[in-house]
């Protein structure tokens, strides 16, 4: 138990140097405070009598990656004024939400790896994994109802809800190279932004701010959400792993359709298609197929046009807080847009 503990911490306040990262890194600086807060409370509420639990938990949270989503709830409180503490225990009913999808999506997807690493799956089984996913979804809401606010609990409720939706909507999805630009926005907004969305929209709630404002910032999350989801999908085809903490084609692999498989199999040939068919709709994948992909999305800019996708979004989110006085902490909110559409790929 104790082990658990300590490599969560040390996880959790370890300090990055890498350049890449200095935008989120100036972001995460202005709530210092507050995210340690937020941790400690995290490491707190994921103990459990039941030994498995924190140590499942401790592992996939330890191997967690930027807390943005956390950061993002502190950051737009402290953005509206807000000087209390309420935002700190949100923050971790957030990051208890995202580490039970992750632990629910590597399960769905049969992932091996996440981040460079053993899935949570891989090491402790899949009913482990459900079951522990379902244990810190319920935290999370023991977090908002120890919170008081109805509003807080419908914006987090909601959000669970659509995130699962998105999940099943995937399914329908998946090995089909029939499906549309729109639908697979659907999807990334369910799966990713809605998220982001809610965890920048409490900030404005516990701040006690006007609905303006709580909308506004429900739209910058939202847009940033989906620029960072397509970014995310670009990086699955073009990053280093050393970069990326994965293997590059994971979602090839899994037979996952993103925007650049449709931008790339609409602007294919027959032959092109066929390729497609054979290798996300029918599996029948071989040694080549992945750069053989890789080659067809650059040869028809399906990359670089999924990029430039991500910068449409990435510019509603910038004007979705042009309502906000200018400060550091609008500053660094309109920083980190540009970190999570430049991210290396």
């Amino acid at each position: 138990m104790l082990e658990t503990k300590l490599a969560v911490v040390t996880n959790l306040s370890l300090k990055r140097s890498n350049p890449d990262v200095n935008a989120l890194d100036k972001l995460t600086d202005l709530v210092a405070d507050d995210l340690k807060a937020c941790n400690t409370l995290i490491i707190d509420r994921m103990q459990s009598p039941v030994e498995l639990i924190p140590q499942l938990a401790g592992y996939i949270i330890a191997a967690g990656g930027k807390r943005l989503r956390p950061v993002l709830t502190l950051a737009s409180a402290k953005l509206c004024g807000y000087d209390g503490t309420r935002h700190q225990a949100l923050a971790a009913c957030v990051e208890f939400i995202h580490t039970a999808t992750l632990l629910h999506d590597d399960v769905v997807d049969e992932s091996d790896l996440r981040r460079g690493l053993a899935s949570a799956n891989a090491v402790f089984g899949n009913k482990a994994s459900v079951l522990v996913g379902d244990f810190l979804f319920s935290r999370s809401f023991q977090l908002m109802v120890e919170d008081g606010s109805l509003e807080v609990l419908r914006i987090l409720s909601h959000a669970s809800a659509v995130i699962a939706e998105g999940e099943v909507l995937q399914l329908t999805t998946s090995n089909d190279t029939g499906t549309s630009e729109q639908a697979y926005l659907d999807v990334i907004r369910a799966k990713t932004a809605e998220l982001f969305a809610a965890a920048c929209q409490i900030g404005a709630v516990v701040a006690s701010r006007p609905a303006a404002e709580a909308d506004a910032l429900f739209a910058y999350g939202l847009n940033l959400g989906i620029a960072f989801q397509l970014v995310d999908d670009v990086l699955d085809y073009s990053a280093l792993q050393a970069r990326l903490g994965k293997t590059v084609g994971d979602d090839f692999r899994e037979g996952k359709i993103t925007l650049p498989v449709i931008l790339a199999y609409r602007r294919g040939s027959d032959e092109d298609r066929a390729f497609w068919h054979r290798t996300v709709e029918e599996m029948e994948q071989g040694d080549g197929d992945l750069d053989q992909a890789i080659a067809m999305m650059n040869q028809h800019g399906a990359l670089r046009d999924t990029v430039e996708r991500a910068r449409h979004y990435g510019a509603i989110a910038r004007d979705s807080l042009g309502l906000f006085p200018d400060g550091p902490e609008k500053r660094a909110l309109l920083d980190v847009i540009d970190f999570v559409i430049d991210r290396e790929f």
